[in-house]
């Protein structure tokens, strides 16, 4: 037998810490909501309840007739989602999350995915954050080219049953969490960072980045946007207006 050899520890040196861009993903990113398409497919396959359209209808009339707000609407989606998502087979919600993230793909915004491109070949570490589901999330963005996604993460049981528990909740509800962890995590500086999102959701991390880009924004946010000088950008049809 050889004798053991003693191995010092050496010391871990990082490299030099990446620029961060990080994008909330739906309105921002995606001309829609994935979490508004993941539910209507999974309602179109028979996974969910034939009644799951009446039950956010009203709100979605309402948004469209400009006497609701997009955020009511998305909520009552959201509470839809979740009341249902308990009982449903891990591997249809796999199955349809990557379907719709494929047929959904290319649906982008100029602004967001041309800003994209441009801070990749700079070499920024690309940093999604959103309350959509990471499975779909993952295939969305993969295309996009970033490098790390954080959605919301679904519980399943040893059956590989969805429980309709989240996992870390409590974290992915306040993106200025994730983007500090992630920060911390991989290596990277706030220093040059950008950040683009469209709600008041948003707000938290726009406060931590350098650029803070309001991309479509929502009345709250396009208020604290005024309020503090950042910049505001929206895209309608085939034109980009900065405000």
């Amino acid at each position: 037998m050889l004798p053991a050899v003693e191995h010092k520890s050496r010391p871990i040196i990082k490299g030099k810490p990446r620029k961060v861009a990080v994008f909330d993903v739906d309105g921002t990113i995606f001309r829609s909501s994935l979490l508004i398409e993941f539910v209507d497919a999974l309602w179109q396959e028979g996974i969910f309840p034939a009644n799951v359209p009446s039950e956010y209808n009203k709100a979605l009339i309402a948004w469209l007739d400009r006497s609701g707000s997009y955020e009511d609407y998305i909520h009552s989606v959201v509470r839809v989602f979740d009341k249902n998502l308990n009982g449903v087979a891990y591997s249809d919600f796999l199955r349809i999350a990557e379907r719709v993230a494929l047929f959904h793909q290319n649906r982008t915004y100029r602004f967001t995915r041309d800003l994209v491109r441009a801070l990749k070949k700079k070499n920024y570490y690309l940093l999604a954050i959103s309350n959509s589901p990471k499975t779909i999330l993952d295939g969305f963005c993969k295309k996009l080219g970033f490098d790390k996604v954080y959605g919301r993460i679904y519980e399943s049981d040893a059956k590989e049953i969805l429980t309709g528990g989240i996992v870390f909740d409590d974290v992915i509800s306040d993106k200025s969490k994730v983007l500090l962890r992630a920060v911390e995590k991989e290596n990277l500086t706030l220093n040059g960072s950008i950040g683009v999102g469209d709600s008041e959701g948003d707000i938290p991390f726009l406060k931590m980045v350098e650029r803070p880009i309001c991309f479509n924004p929502n009345t709250v946010l396009y208020k604290h946007a005024k309020r503090h000088g950042w910049e505001v950008v929206v895209e309608r049809k085939d034109v980009i207006y900065k405000l």
